[in-house]
């Protein structure tokens, strides 16, 4: 039996914990669309796009590259430094990054052609899309584990890792505020077993 409607769930979790191995999985083993927050936060910046013309106003144009779009080293140099400025584009950003996701999920709630859309970001609790999803499943693997995948993956020195995980929330609010837990610590089937316990709660 399927889900009467589409169901849209947030994937959320520390930097390292495997949300892509998680969504790849469940385009597996579902019908579903995967939006990551991010590819939105890009695709709203480019020229033509509602943030283009008030980021530049704000930021300048030395934050744009030859071809006219927005530089994202550039653009990260400026606002990192600057918690204010952060704070000014965060405003700009994140509106429109919401607008978009929501138009996109009522799209694929109109076409009634899949059963879930799992909507991906870091910021989903921070952001406020708890109230918007219909559940909100934490990914997770041990500090260890994703200090590791970071080092071999990305070629992060640990120094930088540790602040990252700093920024972040913490292991107690991120449970506190979703439904599920996926443990994702290296074991593929395990992960697998656990989505597949996950979806077939959602059919039921």
């Amino acid at each position: 039996m399927k889900p009467n409607k589409m169901k849209l769930i947030g994937i959320t979790g520390g930097v390292g914990a495997g949300k892509s191995l998680v969504l790849q999985l469940l385009q597996k083993h579902c019908r579903c669309r995967v939006l990551l927050a991010d590819e939105v936060g890009n695709e709203v910046k480019l020229p033509g796009q509602p943030c283009y013309e008030r980021l530049v106003e704000l930021l300048g144009k030395k934050v744009l590259s030859s071809d006219g779009t927005i530089d994202r080293k550039k653009m990260a140099e400026r606002i990192f430094a600057d918690p204010a400025l952060l704070d000014q584009v965060n405003g700009i950003i994140h509106p429109e990054v919401r607008r978009y996701i929501l138009r996109q999920v009522e799209e694929e709630r109109s076409k009634g052609e899949i059963d879930y859309f799992f909507l991906e970001a870091a910021l989903l609790i921070e952001c406020g899309y708890e109230a918007v999803v219909d559940e909100l499943w934490y990914i997770h693997a041990d500090p260890a584990v994703r200090m590791r995948r970071l080092k071999e993956s990305r070629g992060y020195p640990e120094e930088k890792i540790r602040r990252i995980f700093e920024s972040q929330l913490g292991e107690e609010e991120f449970r506190a505020h979703c439904s599920l837990v996926i443990e994702n610590n290296g074991d593929i089937r395990e992960t697998e077993r656990q989505l597949l316990a996950a979806l077939s709660r959602g059919n039921g």
